[in-house]
């Protein structure tokens, strides 16, 4: 019998507030060490946590995209643990009563019949604050201890073990992180710390009870969340064929020895001591506050693709990229609005345009001077060739397409006896070529066409040419 790895994950996504979630402290990341600090975020004696109504309708509005039941009262609890991070000695959490229950969310994963759909069940979301964090200094035994996170806003979002291989973990984390940024509650950056994943492994035989299960904290990559499950699903493995046993703990992982290694004996939810949080009432949240925040809530990206592929014909491909980023979906969404075909409008936005803002290129292109290129190439006013000249001129100078065709004289050929005069000349000055295109290798046509372009300054019309070499050629 083969091994099956059952994994849930943990996400912790920072929530882009101004404040921090219990005080009017900065919530803003990359400012100088302890900057953001207040006399509640470092507990000094007498001061009460007030709660942000930012925090808690970016916690709604994130359980309802993934359709959790919101709850109409839920508490904060305390949760006890002492690290130098955590100045109150105590974090404040949710426990036994989360603001959001059983959701999912939905993400694309490749399969043996192409892309195809999946499913990760949420046992919850809940609202807590974020600890501080330990800086370590290189070659001394000393900690420095920052606090300008502490506090900072964080959803924690509870799967379900439904997670079935490092692959599923890591497309269920980039559709969170994609989700997220759609909602506009967070940027999703792992590398700093916006999200942040722990993961518990555990394997077992196909058709055996559930096996012990180690928790991997702290992982800040998409690529280290898939090596790491992949390096503990071996690990167990290795254990268990030896006849010992797994012990339930956590663990570090190392992305430079690409390996886990122990930190603690798991804790139970006992260790942390919980009871209700004495400074904050319930949370109430009624049905008109739900509503408006459901009301606010744009497509999400699940659905955007599948629109972007049913109603406007779009490959899978296409789809994925355009709806990676919203403001590449909306970017994309505008173009057609002027007019622009679905498919060749995702050709421009996937190839010639990301491939320059990726890059870095200065300039930039507005959705209707796009729109306005994909409408001279489709009435015929300048060719493709000539099209890729004029997006470059109007990247870099801000110029409308028509006025750069204008001003240039890019208007391509479209007369037939000189586009024939074009093709004739091309043909004599070519007898060789001409005699293998006749002796079967069709592909000499594409050697013709590139003399024509050449000769014509690129402004010949394709299709034009080629009819007119076919007859040439094939006409001894």
């Amino acid at each position: 019998m083969t091994w099956e790895p059952v994994i849930g994950l943990e996400c912790h996504v920072q929530l882009a507030t101004a404040t921090k979630a219990f005080s009017t402290a900065s919530a803003a990341f990359g400012a100088a060490p302890n900057t953001h600090d207040d006399p509640y975020t470092l507990a000094l004696p007498g001061t009460l946590p007030v709660l942000s109504r930012a925090a808690i309708e970016f916690a709604i509005k994130l359980g309802l995209a993934t359709g959790c039941a919101i709850r109409p009262l839920s508490r904060f609890a305390r949760k006890h643990y002492f690290y130098p991070d955590l100045p109150k000695g105590f974090q404040i959490s949710q426990y036994d009563e989360p603001l959001c229950e059983h959701g999912r969310v939905d993400f694309v994963l490749d399969g043996p019949d192409g892309k195809e759909v999946r499913s990760v069940r949420l046992t919850r979301i809940h609202v807590e604050e974020d600890a501080g964090k330990n800086v370590h200094v290189p070659g001394a035994p000393v900690s420095l201890v920052d606090y300008n996170r502490a506090g900072v806003p964080l959803c924690e979002v509870v799967s379900e073990p439904d997670v079935k291989s490092p692959a599923e973990a890591g497309a269920y984390l980039r559709a969170i992180r994609q989700l997220v940024r759609y909602l506009g509650i967070s940027d999703g950056n792992m590398e700093e710390g916006s999200l942040r994943c722990d993961a518990n492994v555990s394997v077992r035989r196909a058709g055996e009870p559930l096996g012990t299960r180690t928790e991997l904290k702290n992982i800040n990559s998409f690529k280290n969340v898939e090596e790491a499950i992949e390096f503990e699903i071996a690990r167990q493995i290795e254990l268990l064929e030896r006849g010992e046993r797994v012990v339930q703990e956590t663990r570090l992982w190392n992305p430079d020895k690409k390996q886990s290694a122990p930190m603690r004996s798991k804790e139970h939810a006992h260790d942390y001591r919980y009871f209700p949080e004495p400074d904050l009432p319930p949370l109430r949240v009624d049905d008109a506050w739900r509503e408006a925040i459901r009301a606010s809530l744009p497509e999400l990206p699940i659905a955007k693709r599948t629109r972007f592929i049913q109603a406007l014909g779009l490959s899978p491909y296409d789809a994925d990229v355009l709806t990676a980023e919203k403001k590449t979906a909306d970017f994309f969404e505008e173009v057609i609005a002027r007019g622009a075909p679905a498919k060749a409008a995702a050709n421009w936005i996937t190839g010639e345009v990301m491939m320059r803002s990726n890059r870095g290129d200065q300039g930039a292109i507005g959705a209707a001077e796009l729109a306005e290129i994909i409408a001279l190439i489709g009435d015929g006013t300048i060719s493709g060739k000539i099209a890729k000249d004029v997006f470059d001129k109007a990247w870099k100078s801000g110029r409308r397409p028509r006025e750069i065709v204008e001003a240039e004289g890019l208007t391509q050929v479209t007369d037939s006896a000189a586009i024939e005069a074009a093709c004739r000349d091309a043909v004599e000055k070519n007898p060789k070529q001409a005699e293998q295109y006749r002796a079967g290798q069709a592909k000499m046509l594409g050697y013709f066409v590139g003399q024509v372009m050449k000769a014509t300054q690129g402004k010949a019309n394709p299709a034009m040419v080629n009819d007119v070499l076919r007859k040439l050629l094939d006409n001894k």
